[in-house]
């Protein structure tokens, strides 16, 4: 992180690829600290809001994390609007399980996040996407390592799981595994989905990663998809997520009334968007088909 001073703020810089990268203006830093897993750092930036960021990386803006979490959560639930037992593996900003929480007929939610500190942080300065965390009777939350947790699980017992992680890299890392997939194919019933964090396509690195973890999804999962939104804090500006199940195909199986009859009010996510994110780009089909 650069923090030199230029027109009366600090600095934060992420370098994407040689030569290109992202840099804020910082208003404030909220909190700095080295956890047992990672280096937290709190920022106020004057146009997103507070962001964070997990050794030295983006996690989340104020002012665009609304594209991520309706994206990682309601397509899913449009797919299969029955879900009702939820796991979510890291997401301890807490974004995700508000976006689960405002569906009445969820039953259990549980959150294994490896780091309480993230989730303690983001309850003091991220209010906005932690607020149902401790407040919401369906949610559980468990801070243990998320290979772990899904191990040991039961079988056929799950809807959903929705992997929200960082990065291949440090403690995300075994959550992009073979043997990690399989454990979430074991622990889903017949209609289960899984969701997951999968990196973007545009520079080498991210395009690597994003190719290594849908190869292995493919090689589990019958049907394994990838979908695209727009995420303007993350490298490239676009991001994507795989979705993977048993039996439900993410676009001819979509219930699109039925989602509807849930009245939710996005800010992001809707039904026409949610067939058009997996129609994906010349380069991205060519990458994931190689």
């Amino acid at each position: 992180m650069d923090q030199k001073p230029a027109f009366g703020c600090l600095k934060y810089s992420e370098q994407h690829a040689p030569g290109v990268g992202l840099t804020l203006d910082i208003s404030e830093i909220l909190a700095s600290e080295q956890s047992a897993y990672q280096r937290i750092t709190f920022y106020r930036n004057p146009y997103l809001g507070v962001f964070f960021t997990l050794d030295g990386y983006i996690q989340l803006t104020e002012g665009d994390e609304f594209a991520y979490h309706d994206m990682i959560v309601h397509p899913a639930m449009a797919v299969n609007p029955q879900i009702k037992n939820v796991l979510v593996i890291g997401g301890g900003d807490g974004g995700t399980v508000r976006e689960l929480c405002r569906y009445p007929t969820i039953e259990k939610i549980i959150m294994v996040e490896i780091d309480e500190r993230v989730v303690r942080l983001s309850q003091k300065f991220l209010p906005s996407t932690a607020c149902v965390i401790d407040n919401d009777s369906r949610l559980t939350n468990i801070y243990e390592d998320g290979l772990t947790y899904i191990k040991n699980s039961a079988s056929a017992q799950l809807d959903l799981i929705i992997v929200d992680s960082t990065d291949p890299i440090g403690s995300g890392e075994g959550l992009f595994s073979r043997e990690f997939y399989h454990n979430c194919h074991r622990a889903l019933n017949k209609n289960g989905i899984l969701i997951n964090q999968h990196e973007s396509a545009f520079y080498p690195w991210d395009g690597y990663e994003m190719k290594r973890a849908n190869d292995k999804i493919k090689s589990v999962f019958p049907i394994a998809k990838v979908y695209g939104f727009n995420m303007p804090s993350y490298a490239s500006g676009y991001w994507y997520f795989g979705f993977a199940a048993k039996n439900l195909d993410p676009v001819s199986d979509i219930k699109a009334e039925q989602w509807q009859n849930f009245g939710l009010e996005t800010k992001y996510y809707n039904i026409e968007l949610h067939k058009a994110a997996f129609a994906l780009p010349s380069y991205v089909k060519k990458l994931l088909s190689e």
